[in-house]
């Protein structure tokens, strides 16, 4: 796991060391453990790398690595089938100095060039220099897991890096694009769902998930392609319940186990929910000899309705694993949040970052490096309460009478649930669930199903500034009749990105490595194939993993009925008189970049900003820190 950063010119005089090095100490938090910076012979590319050392800690693992006399890379990722991709090649008459996945990685490249990116099982983002065939080549992962951003300078220089900040430190400039930033405080779009590569920076841009560049070093032209998506739509009906259990336990193991790969020690987060508990408890049932760093890191709320401490301790004494604990508070989420805002470079969701900011911080001080988390799970195997409406609709067209037992069943599962209440004295289905979506179990579902009025001024826009943007609103949009659709729609669309770039960015801020078993990619190939009820099943989501695991988890968890997701009482939070303080600071600054209006500003600040709903408080804090052009490195940030 580290960070990348390059430089493709047309003039060699934009390719330097001292450049290369401005971006690689600005992500320097990546990699603390070394640093690389290489210039090929022509001086037309240069590659920059900081190390954090997961596999082969030797110096001959460093990076750029250099391979056949021919390939320079740098690398940031894991590839967790390594081992199997090594054994082949070696058949093939390979040989390897290294025991890193980086020198696999070149190996499979020099054999297959872009197609050796199928047979990848990882999160990878990575640039290959090839001095034969003068070009660059550039990959991402399936899902997005690890990030790569880049630019063009004068139509004469292509620049690259795991974060943004690393470009400005070569000096492209910081500039906001507004289009987002409308987007998002009106909608709360966090990406264009549009065009993937947009970011909230002008002249920004992120490669894609699942998607590649050729550079011509001599032209600078720009090949991009999409290597992998999903078939969602082709589903597998003829599949047992007992088949899919078989196959569904088979690829979590595999992808654990392939996770457990690691020459430093791995510990795991424990939140309480599913997901989470599923991999501590097949990593406790694959250790039987107690062989793992078995420390699990958590967030508790004591007093709070959404805190999960007694589901984790359920987890604890069933598995045995040693525990630690952090409780965060409003005041830590302060203290913390310049340093947030600084690692994540753009608006996030909610209080709940700074929770998993906390988590990361902790594992650090516990000497763990690499942590295993059950993120993805809800994506793929319908976990949110929002994904009943479109199940639900899917029924009613199918098959009517079944629709109804299943309605009824819901209902009757859900009517004490008091995260996820039933509404049983609402007849109109669609309307009860529907009340249901705005919960802020996951936000970006509310796009899917509700229709986007840029003409709604709740955030109180500056008119001039509304209706400069209003016709550059975005429109979300999904199949809302097929389960598989929506799904697909979190996974590969508009959601689950977001939350992979959290997740990065809070870990690396600490220099501590994320590993997802869910998003084995064969695995959620295999899932979509799945019928909607081995998903969704008598009120019950995640329907196959908890009957595939009912034997290994805890009964309360695998057969927990509410679903909360990792969050903190953020309203309670933002009523702290410092943060309040900050809010004011950031409606302020609003008014000055004219985006808020004044009148509504001054109505606010005269009530003490009583009353005002957290999620557009929140949404204030955010667009204000987007707007603030002071690069400076808060203090105590983690390098």
């Amino acid at each position: 796991m580290c960070g990348i950063s390059g430089i493709v010119s047309l003039n060699p005089n934009k390719v330097s060391r001292e450049r290369l090095k401005n971006m690689t100490d600005s992500i320097a938090h990546r990699g603390p453990d070394g640093e690389g910076h290489w210039l090929a012979d022509d001086q037309r590319v240069g590659f920059g790398h900081r190390r954090l050392s997961i596999l082969d800690l030797s110096e001959s693992a460093n990076q750029p690595m250099h391979f056949a006399d021919r390939y320079t890379i740098v690398f940031n990722g894991e590839i967790y089938n390594y081992l199997e991709l090594k054994a082949s090649l070696i058949q093939k008459g390979y040989h390897f100095k290294t025991t890193s996945d980086t020198e696999v990685l070149m190996a499979c490249y020099h054999e297959k060039k872009e197609k050796c990116l199928q047979e990848l099982d990882g999160m990878f983002a990575f640039a290959v220099y090839d001095k034969v065939e003068r070009t660059v080549f550039c990959a991402r992962d399936r899902f997005g897991e690890k990030p790569f951003y880049y630019t063009i300078q004068d139509k004469q220089s292509f620049l690259f890096a795991s974060e943004m900040k690393a470009l400005w430190a070569a000096g492209v400039a910081r500039e906001s694009n507004t289009t987002m930033l409308y987007n998002y405080l009106t909608a709360g779009f966090l990406e264009d769902i549009r065009d993937k590569k947009v970011t909230f920076f002008k002249n920004i841009f992120r490669l894609p998930a699942a998607s590649y560049i050729y550079i011509n070093i001599d032209t600078l032209e720009i090949v991009e392609k999409e290597y992998w998506d999903i078939d969602y739509l082709n589903t597998d009906e003829a599949i047992s319940l007992d088949g899919a259990t078989q196959k569904f336990k088979e690829l979590f193991y595999t992808s654990v186990k392939r996770r457990l790969r690691s020459d430093v020690p791995v510990g795991s987060s424990l939140s309480g929910g599913l997901d989470s508990s599923l991999v501590v408890s097949v990593m406790d049932d694959l250790d039987q000899q107690q062989q793992i760093n078995r420390k699990t890191f958590s967030a508790q709320f004591p007093g709070f309705l959404k805190d999960e401490s007694v589901y984790q301790q359920m987890v604890i004494d069933h598995t045995h694993v040693d525990p630690h604990f952090v409780q965060p508070t409003e005041h830590s989420m302060l203290a913390n949040l310049d340093k947030i805002i600084y690692h994540q470079e753009e608006p996030f969701g909610s209080a709940s970052i700074a929770v998993q900011y906390e988590v990361f911080e902790l594992a650090k001080h516990q000497g763990v490096t690499v942590l295993l988390d059950g993120q993805g799970a809800d994506e793929i195997l319908g976990g949110y309460h929002g994904y009943f409406l479109a199940y639900f609709n899917e029924l009613e067209k199918a098959n009517k009478s079944n629709f109804k037992k299943q309605w009824e069943a819901y209902q009757k599962l859900h009517q004490h649930n008091l995260i996820n209440s039933a509404d049983k004295q609402n007849r109109n289905w669609k309307t009860s669930l529907k009340s249901k979506i705005s919960l802020p179990v996951k936000k970006q579902l509310k796009t899917i199903y509700r229709k986007i009025n840029p003409l709604d001024n709740r955030i109180g826009l500056q008119t001039d500034f509304a209706a400069t943007y209003r016709q550059s609103a975005f429109q979300d949009s999904a199949d809302t009749n097929n389960l598989n659709a929506v799904l697909y729609h979190s996974t590969r669309v508009h959601g689950l990105e977001q939350l992979l770039r959290y997740a990065d960015r809070n870990s690396m801020a600490h220099s501590r490595e994320v590993r997802l078993p869910f998003l084995n990619h064969e695995l959620v190939e295999f899932l979509f194939t799945l019928p909607a009820s081995f998903k969704i099943n008598a009120g019950w989501t995640k329907y196959l993993m908890r009957h595939t695991f009912e034997d290994l988890l805890p009964k309360e968890i695998c057969w927990r009925v509410d679903k909360i997701g990792y969050e903190p009482p953020q309203q309670k939070w933002l009523q702290n008189n410092k943060l309040t303080e900050q809010l004011i600071y950031s409606v302020d600054s609003l008014v000055q970049h004219r985006i808020l209006d004044e009148q509504k500003a001054r109505i606010l600040k005269n009530k003490g900003l009583k009353n005002l709903d957290h999620a557009i408080a929140w949404k204030y804090l955010m667009a204000a820190s987007l707007l603030n052009k002071n690069l400076a490195v808060p203090q105590q940030v983690a390098v």
